[in-house]
């Protein structure tokens, strides 16, 4: 059951946040550790790494999304894994590619437009973000 889904300009500035907090500063170890400016390996798999690990062990949150009050949870409302990470983050960024871009856009209209507010992401990977606080 879906509850107290987190909203479009919510969501956003959280991924604005992870982009200026977490991805800035992978970018610049990136450069500093093998002196490419443009999207080596490296950083990649670091930002990768981040979006599939840290919601898992953070209860759903990023560093961003931590700030503005939203967190990921599997539509019954249990903790994601690294399975619905995975999904949500490698195999809608294919899809996300495949379609050039078109199904990122369709995905924030989804969560603009949406009564649960659940992106294409979401739906491939059985999750949504939620403004709940998690119960310990």
């Amino acid at each position: 059951m879906i509850q107290h889904p987190g909203g479009f300009w919510r969501r956003l500035l959280g991924n604005l946040l992870d982009a200026i907090i977490i991805g800035i500063p992978i970018g610049i170890l990136g450069y500093i550790l093998t002196g490419d400016t443009e999207g080596n390996f490296f950083t990649k798999l670091l930002n990768f790494l981040y979006y599939l690990i840290v919601p898992v062990v953070w209860l759903g949150y990023t560093v961003g999304k931590r700030i503005v009050g939203v967190r990921i949870v599997k539509v019954g409302g249990g903790k994601v894994g690294l399975g619905a990470m995975f999904l949500r983050t490698f195999v809608s960024g294919l899809v996300y590619v495949v379609t050039l871009g078109i199904g990122l856009i369709v995905s924030a209209f989804m969560v603009g437009l949406r009564e649960d507010k659940r992106a294409i992401h979401d739906l491939i990977a059985g999750t949504y973000v939620t403004t709940d606080r998690p119960h310990l």
